[in-house]
């Protein structure tokens, strides 16, 4: 089954300045930049088009327009002013034995800020998995649902060391998905390097710069000068808007996918269907987390680390180096971290907001399990990753994310120090 990517889901469109041709006149251009046209491609699972496919786009102040694809499957429509915009496929105009390989996505959203520059929708047409019975969806919804736990424990196991021995809540987490999933995309994508290797890089590079350079020129200066933590998590928070929009000025508000993985066709085993990229990407994860716990229970290092966490005053008198032990705590959650954006970039892409949508999902599953347990993290991460995506069978796509926050919520006020937390444990 051959899923077509979108282009973007909800896209920011950007107006680029233009200069006049010497036989055009300013009325001309300011014609042409007048309106934004959104518009598509619509094929079926072997790439042929498929004419008379009825999309129907609204918007605001009333808008509405329903077009038909034409004989090459094309649809447009000129959009007059900025806004919301939605573009929705009849799924009923599709042949016998089509459909879109994910249902929820029947509504492209459109954001449109500024005119000027055309949006390419696509819709992913495969053999019309959008029949499938409540037991094959619950089955691949779970599937998803493991490995999304998978990335959002990684992220947050790295996030609850950092918390255990500095007392840090880092809100710049989620950057470090972020910049490892771009450096992933810059390798592969334009200096051509295979993902294979581009991924390790991505990791070693995100771990050194996120954790080793983070810690030792932001962190540790703070920490010695007896900053407190309210403070330095304002600085954590602001540091996280700054990368966040250096990201975008640098990579631009569109989300990339890596060539050498796009459209990659997935496995039917049994009820469910998944690509080759999950599997591999799952299991090498899998390994980081099983790698981590050893680290934690077998080493000298990571018998050190937990002592930091239960005291560091008391750890410092029986002379461990707690910032040593620090640094390398830092090393490790940043490269846990980097990895689980690199899961993400070659299973969905990439863009600069990434580490921002993950960081909720990453919070709530540490409150979940017991902030600064790493068990307790990894075990909020399944349970959130599985309630994220078996949601949906009962309420939209777009309200998913909604449910973190509820568990979040109801976990402060029934049990603030998550399942496997401790009722002494202060923060």
């Amino acid at each position: 089954m051959v899923m077509l990517t979108l282009t973007s889901l909800t896209s920011t469109i950007f107006l680029s300045s233009s200069s006049l041709a010497a036989d055009e006149t300013p009325e001309v251009a300011n014609t042409q930049s007048s309106e934004t046209k959104l518009y598509g491609i619509i094929t079926d699972k072997d790439g042929k088009p498929l004419p008379g496919i009825g999309v129907l786009v609204v918007g605001p102040s009333g808008f509405s327009a329903d077009v038909s694809t034409d004989a090459q499957g094309a649809w447009e429509v000129a959009i007059p002013t900025k806004g919301s915009f939605s573009a929705t496929i009849n799924q009923d105009d599709l042949p016998s034995g089509q459909g879109l390989t994910d249902p929820t996505k029947a509504t492209i959203k459109a954001n449109v800020f500024m005119l000027g520059v055309d949006l390419r929708l696509l819709f992913p047409i495969g053999p019309g998995v959008e029949k499938a019975s409540l037991l094959e969806r619950s089955a691949q919804l779970t599937v998803d649902g493991i490995i999304l736990g998978l990335v959002i424990g990684l992220a947050a196991l790295g996030l609850n060391l950092i918390f255990g021995t500095t007392g840090l809540t880092n809100f710049a987490h989620g950057e470090i998905l972020t910049f490892a999933g771009l450096l992933t995309y810059y390798l592969s994508a334009i200096i051509k390097l295979p993902v294979i290797v581009a991924a390790p890089i991505a990791v070693i590079l995100g771990a050194f710069i996120s954790g080793y350079l983070q810690d030792r020129y932001l962190w540790r200066p703070l920490r010695k000068r007896g900053t407190g933590l309210i403070a330095m998590l304002v600085v954590s928070i602001g540091l996280a808007i700054f990368l966040r929009y250096f990201f975008l000025f640098l990579f631009g508000g569109d989300t990339r996918q890596l060539p050498q993985y796009a459209g990659q066709a997935g496995l039917e085993l049994g009820l469910v269907n998944i690509t080759p990229k999950s599997i591999l990407t799952t299991i090498i994860g899998v390994l980081f987390i099983i790698f981590a716990t050893l680290w934690l229970l077998r080493t000298r290092m990571g018998k050190a680390s937990r002592a930091v966490a239960d005291n560091p005053a008391l750890a410092s008198a029986s002379g461990i180096d707690v910032q040593k032990v620090i640094r390398a705590v830092w090393i490790l959650g940043a490269g846990l971290a980097s990895y689980a954006g690199v899961i993400v970039t070659v299973n969905q892409g990439v863009s600069f907001l990434m580490g921002q949508d993950m960081l909720l999902l990453i919070f709530a599953a540490v409150t979940l399990g017991g902030l600064g347990t790493a068990n307790g993290a990894l075990v909020g991460s399944i349970i959130i990753g599985l309630f994220v995506q078996l949601s949906t069978l009962f309420i939209p796509t777009e309200l998913k994310y909604v449910g973190a926050l509820i568990v979040l919520i109801l976990i402060l006020i029934v049990r603030p120090q998550g399942i496997l937390g401790r009722k002494e444990r202060i923060g």
